[in-house]
């Protein structure tokens, strides 16, 4: 096993990764515009990707059961991913057995989604996906919900319960760390710091939870839940595979959110907080020991709407982690029983009569040096930082589009630049390698049916 494969799965066991190959990502999937008899763009800022219209959060919130009251629709879509990716400079080995170093095209991803009302306070989103790259399919984001509409002291409220499969991907506002930009990234090349919060898809799709939650008033938003480890076997069964498998959540664990959420027609905003508290026993051995997480983060967006011709938005989101780091000290992993990790993401977006699209983001990671956990790491520190320009065109996936709803396709380039990558700006592997070299031009093509 080479160095680089060594850190991942040392990272993974910690919790602490997202992983290169993931994209926290969710779609406008055409059901749901079948559903409701809405264009993608009702729900969907620049009818593509997991930014929410105000019109999409309360879908969400109301369990994805909204219709026009037409019969005959079927929960049933389909996605499709194709990519080129290029890098700074050629990778020192091919990212993926099968690809060269630098310059692949790729199949990225085909999925299957049941989504939409299954009956009058249920609805679903599940996504199972043939990944490309690693050549498997598996289970995906998985979010099944009930809902039920109410009043208290004269206004509306909205009680709910949601079980799903990633921390956060139940978040109504897709503002949370889970569904940060980019939406969509290279698995080929570079689209993040390699180190991220467990709350940032390090449990993706290999826990199962169950949450409640209430929305008063249009406003206020509240939710608690908590997760569990999905056993070895169900983990392969389902096509994760055992080998990515984070370890076994202790029973403290506990998810909630808060949000103030506004919508003032032809604009939007909403600010929240957001925690996540667990503990993981890497090897799931009884009486063996455990790594500590308390992630704490702070959210919020703004969007302009107007008349929906020019559409400009804001996001942003802040966590930090405090980790103690007992299971990876006795492993002989970890120099310091104690650490912390701090995560930012922010991005702009402009989309032009929901067709044109330019977003800009800023993310940084940094957090406490351990010449163990970090070993290979300029400086023994986590330290990430670059910026993600990205332009776009969405053809069709209006609802003047040619085959709306059925057609939808954006084709788009995104850029990655890095000015740390891995504790350092030069040099960061003691290899001669630069956090430039990095830099990622990724060409993407994305369509949903």
């Amino acid at each position: 096993m080479n160095m680089h494969r060594l850190l991942r799965r040392c990272a993974l066991l910690a919790g602490l990764t997202a992983g290169l190959l993931s994209a926290t990502t969710s779609w406008a999937v055409p059901s749901f515009a079948r559903q409701t008899g809405q264009d993608c763009a009702a729900c969907h800022i620049g009818a593509f990707g997991p930014q929410l219209t105000p019109f999409g959060i309360k879908f969400k919130i109301g369990g994805y059961t909204d219709s026009n009251g037409s019969s005959g629709n079927v929960p049933l879509s389909g996605m499709v991913v194709a990519s080129r990716t290029h890098t700074g400079k050629a990778q020192d080995a091919a990212p993926v057995d099968g690809y060269k170093t630098n310059d692949n095209a790729a199949l990225d991803e085909a999925s299957l989604f049941i989504a939409g009302k299954l009956a009058d306070q249920l609805g679903a989103f599940m996504q199972v996906t043939y990944d490309g790259i690693g050549k498997k399919t598996a289970i995906d984001q998985m979010d099944l919900r009930f809902a039920h509409a109410t009043e208290w002291q004269g206004k509306e409220l909205i009680l709910g319960a949601s079980l799903n499969n990633n921390p956060g991907v139940q978040d109504p506002f897709n503002s949370m760390p889970v569904w940060g930009f980019p939406y969509i990234g290279s698995a080929l090349g570079f689209s993040g710091p390699e180190t991220g919060t467990l709350i940032n898809g390090a449990l993706e799709q290999h826990v199962l939870g169950a949450s409640a939650y209430a929305f008063l008033d249009n406003s206020w938003y509240a939710e608690l839940g908590s997760y569990r480890s999905l056993s070895l076997t169900a983990q392969s069964r389902l096509g994760l595979g055992r080998e990515d498998d984070p370890g076994k959540l202790g029973n403290g664990t506990a998810y909630w959110r808060l949000a103030w959420f506004k919508d003032l027609k032809s604009s939007a905003y909403s600010v929240g907080l957001f925690g996540f508290n667990s503990s993981i026993q890497p090897d799931r051995t009884n009486g063996s020991g455990s790594n500590r997480y308390r992630d704490i983060g702070i959210d919020g967006q703004y969007q302009f709407l107007g008349t929906r011709e020019h559409v400009f938005t804001l996001q942003g989101s802040y966590v930090h982690e405090t980790q103690r780091r007992d299971a990876l000290l006795a492993a002989g992993e970890a120099s310091n029983l104690n650490g912390s990790l701090n995560e930012l993401k922010l991005n702009a977006s402009y989309h032009f009569n929901q067709s044109w699209g330019l977003s800009l983001g800023h993310f940084r990671t940094d957090g406490t040096a351990d010449s163990l956990l970090y070993a290979a790491n300029a400086g023994n520190v986590p330290d990430s930082a670059g910026q993600i320009l990205q332009l776009d065109w969405t053809p069709f996936g209006k609802e003047d589009s040619w085959g709306a709803p059925w057609a939808n396709v954006k084709l788009g380039a995104q850029y990655t630049r890095y000015s740390k990558y891995n504790g350092a700006a030069k040099n960061y592997d003691g290899a001669g390698r630069n956090a430039a070299d990095n830099n990622t031009l990724f060409l993407f093509a994305w369509t949903s049916f």
